[in-house]
């Protein structure tokens, strides 16, 4: 497997807008909607950034592609590999269509079934193991180890957080105003990028 080099320190804005210009034409930029029921229940003006909308379902392809983008032909000669339980498997499926080489992906036996057919429907090799992202993560090195491809990180990775981090980005210039930026946390990517943006952008605004 190649050794992508993580760097060091926290993922900046510069990172996160250079993420968007390689995004540019991939990913949507997503609606950011008024939730008027929870806003009435919150007595606050409420948003929502409707990623579900986006590309292969999730965020996830802002990271994928972002991670995948910077890698050489030479790196990814022989194809790229993730281990996943659905939406980051789509979202390296389809970046390794849209740069016309071979993605592999890990999944559980217990992933749904419109996700594994979601990967499978934008190219991806799909291989099931166990049920566990330890089980998934242990086959997919060992996979990239023995067919020389590279391993796109699910979370833990500046190239990652950066390409999530532009959902912040979007947040911050359509909404100017926001006092208060809540993100989900699985993994950490999301959120770890979305904070890269936002204390930034909008030092003023919690996240």
């Amino acid at each position: 497997m190649s050794d992508i080099l993580q760097g060091e320190g926290l993922v900046g804005l510069t990172e996160v807008e250079a993420a968007a210009r390689r995004l540019a034409g991939v990913a949507v930029r997503t609606p950011l909607l008024p939730a008027d029921v929870i806003s009435e229940i919150a007595g606050a003006n409420v948003r929502l950034k409707c990623e579900s909308l986006q590309r292969a379902g999730s965020f996830k392809i802002r990271g994928a592609y972002n991670f995948v983008s910077q890698l050489s032909d030479e790196q990814v000669a022989s194809g790229i590999i993730t281990y996943s339980s659905g939406n980051h498997a789509q979202a390296v499926a389809l970046s390794g269509k849209l740069r016309g080489v071979r993605a592999v992906v890990v999944m559980p036996t217990t992933a749904p079934k419109v996700k594994r057919d979601g990967a499978e429907r934008l190219g991806a090799e799909v291989i099931y193991e166990g049920t566990t992202s330890l089980e998934r993560r242990a086959k997919a090195e060992e996979i990239a180890e023995e067919q020389g491809l590279v391993i796109v990180p699910p979370f833990d990775h500046r190239h990652i957080i950066a390409g999530q981090g532009t959902v912040g980005l979007e947040i911050a210039r359509e909404w100017p105003d926001v006092d208060l930026v809540l993100a989900p946390i699985g993994g950490g990517g999301l959120a770890s990028g979305v904070a890269a943006s936002i204390k930034r952008l909008l030092p003023a605004a919690s996240s």
